[in-house]
């Protein structure tokens, strides 16, 4: 009785006491031989015996499987872990998605294999993590199946208070991967949040409210435009015509630091890429080609064609003329599109025209290209236009969209400039760079002046199996089309 009475007491002061000898798998089921085990429920005592199937929840049945970084093609080694969408005790499920990790050439979001609980993030933002190396640790239920024996590592028992507190109810919620971080860092459990979206899809301002309800915040009211008084009569300055107005370029307003010493950061993502490809492009003798085209019949073209594009929920600009005209011309001038060996013995003609076009973007410089161009009509080359500078200004272009490019154009007028040197992508063999469209006076057959559309093209090409003969014709026969839309009927299929 004395005996049971110490025991008793000792249940108390620990909360649950198991004393186990030795533990045996046997396919999916767990048993247990033990001398003893005692499980302390409130005011009951229970023992049970030898050979007893183990099932109290008072401990963690689950074991960690460590989910590794899997190859991504490419010859891609190491990314650079750029967004988590979960977080440690986080509950997932096969195919949800993890985290959002970035090459040198292109972003990737990484969705997990099993359903079970996170344990542990082995990388922090901005980290590079390296493929076949554990990403992250999942919990999974061994009633499901085993996982492989290698993957799986010891946990110490996790009490069923914790396991509670960590889970996620029950059902799904919707919210963009910015909205999730910002809850994440604010920890705020996204089933706890209304959302007031489209299928209740959870947005920013729904997180700012619920957490100005938690900490009885006030929110800041949204910026105003500030409002300037007019000049007075005397000061008022006559407007310039709307035809000589120029444009006066916007600075990116960037808040000014000082920090007193020089500031030191790793060459990640794109950037690495662009050292790796341009060290490459410094191998290439250039030939450059420069010219001016006028683009008066096009830009009334466009303009034309713009409303129809538009009901089509297409925006039509200028590039999907200029891809096309490309393509016409590398059917005659197959050479163009090509590539060279690193021996210098062998010449690749590429079957499909995957025309790339350069994207300034926050990330860096990418080339997403076009496949097909020469199937494809415009309108479609439009349309591919627009779904490619959606995901490069979100930053999500995949490997598909940004490998297997056979020509390249860069439209750096939009920008600014007239001429430039546009550098050759490897193992392309030619580019070209645009420069803006000028209203500029010209003179016509008759010697009459006139209003023309002008836009300058400079064009780079392999100088080892590219001469200048063909690079001029080329751009010629570029420039007919352009100048002469209509001609361009001619040749499509």
């Amino acid at each position: 009785m004395a005996a049971v009475t110490a025991l008793r007491s000792g249940c108390r002061a620990a909360g649950r006491l198991v004393c186990i000898h030795r533990v045996r798998s046997c396919s999916s089921i767990r048993f247990i031989k033990s001398k003893y085990v005692c499980v302390f429920d409130k005011s009951a005592l229970k023992f049970s015996h030898q050979q007893r199937l183990f099932r109290t929840s008072a401990v963690s049945r689950g074991q960690i499987v460590q989910f590794k970084l899997s190859d991504i093609g490419e010859g891609i080694t190491e990314v650079t872990v750029k967004e988590w969408y979960i977080k440690e005790g986080d509950s997932v499920s096969q195919f949800d998605s993890i985290c959002e990790v970035q090459s040198d050439k292109a972003s990737v979001t990484i969705t997990s294999r099993y359903d079970g609980i996170i344990r542990k993030l082995h990388y922090n933002l901005d980290e590079i993590a390296y493929v076949g190396k554990p990403l992250v640790d999942i919990e999974i239920d061994t009633s499901k199946g085993v996982a492989p024996e290698e993957d799986v590592v010891e946990t110490p028992p996790m009490s069923h208070e914790e396991h509670t507190h960590q889970e996620i109810k029950g059902h799904k919620t919707l919210a963009t991967p910015a909205v999730r971080r910002l809850a994440m860092e604010n920890n705020i459990k996204l089933s706890e949040v209304v959302g007031t979206g489209k299928d209740n899809r959870i947005l920013k301002e729904d997180i700012l409210n619920y957490l100005a309800k938690q900490t009885g915040a006030i929110l800041p009211p949204s910026p105003k435009a500030e409002i300037i008084p007019p000049l007075p009569k005397s000061e008022t300055v006559p407007a310039a015509p709307k035809d000589k107005a120029r444009k006066i370029p916007v600075p990116v307003s960037r808040p000014i630091v000082f920090s007193g010493k020089d500031k030191t950061e790793p060459v990640t993502g794109f950037h690495k890429a662009m050292v790796k490809t341009m060290s490459a492009a410094l191998k290439i003798p250039h030939f450059g080609y420069c010219d001016e085209i006028d683009l008066t019949q096009l830009v009334q073209l466009r303009e034309e064609l713009k409303p129809v594009a538009q009901i089509r929920g297409v925006k039509l600009s200028f590039m999907p003329f200029f891809i096309k005209a490309a393509s016409l011309g590398l059917l005659q001038y197959p050479i163009l599109n090509a590539s060279l060996d690193e021996s210098c013995q062998n010449v690749t003609y590429k079957a499909s025209h995957n025309i790339g076009v350069a994207m300034d973007t926050e990330q860096g410089l990418i080339v997403p290209n076009v496949k097909n161009v020469q199937v494809c009509s415009v309108f479609e080359i439009a349309s591919e236009l627009n779904r490619l500078q959606s995901l490069g200004s979100a930053g999500q272009l995949g490997t598909n969209d940004l490998t297997g490019g056979t020509f390249t154009l860069s439209n750096i007028g939009t920008i600014g400039g007239t001429y430039t040197k546009p550098v050759i992508l490897p193992p392309e063999v030619a580019i070209g760079a645009l420069g803006k469209i000028q209203v500029l006076p010209r003179f016509n057959g008759k010697g009459e002046v006139f209003k023309a559309q002008i836009m300058n093209v400079s064009w780079s090409a392999d100088h080892r199996i590219v001469d200048g003969a063909t690079m001029a014709r080329f751009s010629n026969l570029w420039k007919s089309y352009l100048e002469n839309p209509a001609s361009m009927l001619l040749d499509l299929k």
